[in-house]
């Protein structure tokens, strides 16, 4: 099976079967999406939607979030991994969207990335779902499932995962395709044991052919 073919057969298969595919993260608007994703980062989804009500209540838009101490942000969101460094960054984050940015987030992928917090990751995250723009965001799901797929090939670092899998994804299908392997990851293809039994992908799937084919 060429490398096309496997693509086009797994589209196809999320196509089907997941035909809505969207980030579970709980918004309202792109400043709210860009905080939850920047308090996502080695987080879960579930664990940051339970602390952004609060969060959001007290600081509703970057005004406000700019004008806080790191202190006070870090009471909100203690349970999420690493509180100290992403109070700062969101302090900092809003400081700029305000200053900088005159309120608007960003479409630009390098624009994005120019603000505390804001890696590649999270830049791709809302210049897709905010802007609905061609971008893979690759965190550790997208990373493992590609590869257990076949559809990346070494790829040592995310960005050399993102590079070869835009090279494939046809552009229409590359905002979903983040949240097609995201999902996958997340309630399938797990990390330590993958529920290959269950798994419609297992026909295309390099790493069931190789331990179970």
């Amino acid at each position: 099976m060429t490398k096309k073919d496997r693509y086009e057969k797994v589209i196809a298969y999320f196509q089907k079967y997941m035909p809505v595919a969207e980030t579970e993260l709980v918004y309202g608007n792109p400043y709210e999406l860009l905080v939850s994703v920047i308090l996502s980062a080695q987080c879960t989804d579930k664990r940051v939607n339970m602390v952004t009500p609060a969060l959001f209540e007290r600081f509703p838009e970057a005004e406000s979030l700019a004008a806080a101490s790191s202190d006070e942000v870090f009471q909100y969101i203690r349970s999420i991994s690493y509180p100290n460094n992403k109070a700062k960054h969101l302090v900092g984050m809003a400081k700029m969207l305000v200053e900088d940015f005159k309120n608007v987030v960003p479409s630009d992928i390098k624009e994005l990335q120019l603000m505390p917090g804001v890696g590649r990751k999270t830049a791709n995250v809302i210049a897709s779902v905010v802007y609905d723009k061609p971008a893979m965001a690759v965190d550790t799901h997208v990373f493992r499932v590609s590869e257990r797929l076949g559809l990346t090939t070494n790829a040592k670092t995310p960005l050399a995962a993102e590079q070869q899998l835009v090279k494939f994804i046809p552009n229409e299908h590359i905002a979903t395709a983040h949240h097609w392997l995201i999902l996958h990851g997340r309630y399938t293809c797990l990390a330590r044991k993958p529920k290959c039994g269950e798994c419609g992908l297992k026909e295309w799937c390099k790493y069931y052919q190789k331990n179970f084919g």
